[in-house]
């Protein structure tokens, strides 16, 4: 098992990596016996995982309730929220509980800011079963839900008390949501090192394939990346951001065609190519460097174009409503190379426009 310590002050935590966690004896940091906690997952994952998960609870001595959530991202609301709280009041859980997320990115958003929420906030245990949330969403402290007009709008900064990541998850996930999840994996490589890029070329089969020392090396490499720009910018006021590569064209797609039509790391892949073909319109990026990168989102198996029936004007109500936008003025993440990108501003609508219609499905 390897750790990683996010530093934080008093908000620190310890990432733990490995495989078969479950079967480690109180391996749920910082629960101690006699502890209460809420155990939160959905449906599908209840009958996959649940039983597992709370046994190993209950023999480190927690007191466990649960509360099943629906699968999918359309339920990352705040009705679904309310579910959550109810089930802690009509438990009777107070500030020194504990919540626990188990599941992708939609339950460790929705956990989390129950958690941030709840009696004024308490502590929350990620366990992520995802690719996408193992990489990415389960550490930083970003919680959320989503509003009709704009993905993930409503929510706070709340960091969790420990992140617990087992590669054994990613055996009982579909296809389609692991191959999802290296879209996130192919951003790292874009905005921190080119070398990682290289790696993910030479790779990328044996990644699909779930190769465990293959999976450990890459969890752990995306891990190290988030946790450096998190020590530094916590809050996403500056270096952080640059983690949305991809994300301002990606949320416009989700939000528009319906939470769940498109997954997050589908719609992520598009916005990272339109993002790189942005880069390349203005003179930053390479036609080469363009070309790495569609084909490597290709032979995984990731879209490269945004839906057919999505046209360029549909885009920017969802942009003016995005989180990096500041005083009316479009913020974009875009590579300068791959192995480093930048925050531009100004960029101009035509060219925007462009970029959309040459990245538009054709069938």
């Amino acid at each position: 098992m390897e750790k990683l310590n996010v530093s934080l002050g008093e908000r620190s935590y310890t990432i733990s990596i490995g495989s078969n966690l479950l079967d480690k004896k109180n391996i749920f940091y910082p629960l101690k016996t006699g502890n209460k906690a809420m155990l939160v997952t959905n449906k599908t994952l209840a009958n996959i995982w649940k039983d597992k998960v709370l046994r190993c609870l209950f023999e480190q001595g927690i007191k466990v309730d649960e509360v099943i959530l629906s699968d999918g991202e359309k339920y990352k609301n705040l009705c679904e929220m309310e579910s959550i709280i109810s089930s802690l009041l009509e438990n009777t859980h107070g500030r020194d509980t504990t919540l626990i997320g188990l599941g992708g990115g939609v339950i460790g958003d929705i956990t989390g800011f129950s958690a941030a929420i709840y009696q004024r906030g308490v502590r929350y245990i990620q366990i992520p079963t995802t690719l996408l949330s193992q990489v990415d969403a389960s550490v930083g402290g970003k919680t959320a839900v989503n509003h009709v007009l704009g993905k993930n709008m409503i929510g706070v900064f709340w960091q969790p008390a420990s992140v617990l990541i087992d590669i054994q998850f990613l055996h009982t996930l579909p296809k389609r949501e692991l191959v999802s999840g290296i879209a996130e994996v192919v951003k790292y490589a874009i905005i921190f090192d080119s070398d990682f890029f290289v790696w993910l070329e030479k790779n990328i089969e044996g990644i699909l394939n779930l190769d465990i020392k293959l999976m450990k090396h890459c969890i752990l490499t995306c891990c190290k990346f988030k946790l450096r720009l998190i020590e530094l910018d916590e809050r996403e006021s500056d270096c952080r951001v640059l983690l949305n590569l991809g994300h301002t064209y990606g949320h416009a797609i989700e939000s528009h065609v319906g939470y769940g039509n498109w997954l997050h790391g589908e719609a992520v892949s598009a916005g990272i190519i339109m993002a790189a073909r942005t880069a390349e319109k203005i003179g930053l990026l390479k036609n080469k460097d363009v070309k790495r990168i569609e084909k490597l989102m290709s032979r995984v198996g990731l879209p490269i174009r945004g839906p057919k029936n999505m046209l360029p004007s549909s885009y920017f109500p969802y942009f003016m409503r995005d989180k990096k936008v500041i005083s009316g003025v479009i913020r974009m993440i875009l590579p300068v190379k791959i192995g480093e990108a930048k925050v531009f501003t100004g960029i101009d609508e035509d060219i925007i426009k462009s970029v959309i219609t040459d990245c538009i499905q054709n069938n």
